[in-house]
């Protein structure tokens, strides 16, 4: 998985390597998908969600450029792999889920696996997680129809008001591509980096990360 499907396509950080090459992605997959756990491919983890394939989670997580000590927001816990990743790899992660029986899962498989420095909350993640803030970094790993700092002011910049550190965001819910095709990323010299919408955006899991209802926005670069 990891030379044919990562570092072929581009991926270098050693640390990000080691960390797939060391996560047991078979145990964050329902037992009648563990066949297909390391193929090149999203697969459903329940409750209408996907788990995205592990050429995503290296990308992003190399874009991060974490060193060991960072506390990392995750929104979007989903079945918990790309926080066991970045477990391996940052001080503390706080992942928010907002839907609850993923985040109980999500939390099971990671203590299985001794991921003692991740810490899960069953919230909306539209508003972080601000008692803990600030963070040095954010990833995003839902599918949001509109993401904190979509606009000056506007209430999304709960995320990234306050947080000076790096930052990944997904394009507009729905915006999906084949599992080929490598994902563009754009800095920013705010604190969020998001994915340029002109090009194709990696897959990402359908279900709601923000609050139900917001219209579909361009997410501000």
């Amino acid at each position: 998985m990891v030379e044919t499907q990562i570092v072929a396509r581009g991926v270098k950080d050693e640390r990000v390597l080691q960390a797939m090459r060391e996560v047991p992605r078979h145990l964050f997959v329902p037992p009648d998908q563990a066949s297909q756990a390391y193929a090149d491919h999203p697969l459903s983890i329940g409750s209408g969600q996907t788990i995205s394939q592990p050429y995503v989670v290296a990308f992003m997580t190399e874009q991060l450029r974490l060193t060991g000590t960072e506390r990392v927001l995750e929104i979007g816990t989903g079945s918990g792999y790309q926080a066991a990743v970045l477990s391996r790899l940052a001080g503390e992660v706080f992942s928010i889920e907002i839907r609850p029986e993923l985040a109980a899962e999500a939390a099971e498989r990671l203590k299985a696996i001794g991921a003692t420095n991740v810490r899960i909350r069953t919230a909306d993640g539209y508003y972080g997680w601000p008692e803990e803030a600030p963070f040095d970094a954010i990833v995003v790993t839902a599918a949001p129809r509109e993401g904190p700092g979509a606009a000056p002011g506007a209430a999304g910049s709960r995320w990234a008001d306050g947080h000076p550190g790096r930052g990944l965001l997904p394009g507009a819910q729905g915006h999906r591509t084949d599992a080929g095709r490598a994902p563009r990323a754009e800095r920013s010299p705010g604190p969020v980096r998001s994915f340029r919408r002109g090009g194709r955006a990696p897959p990402r899991r359908p279900g709601p990360a923000v609050r139900a209802g917001t219209s579909r926005r361009r997410v501000a670069r």
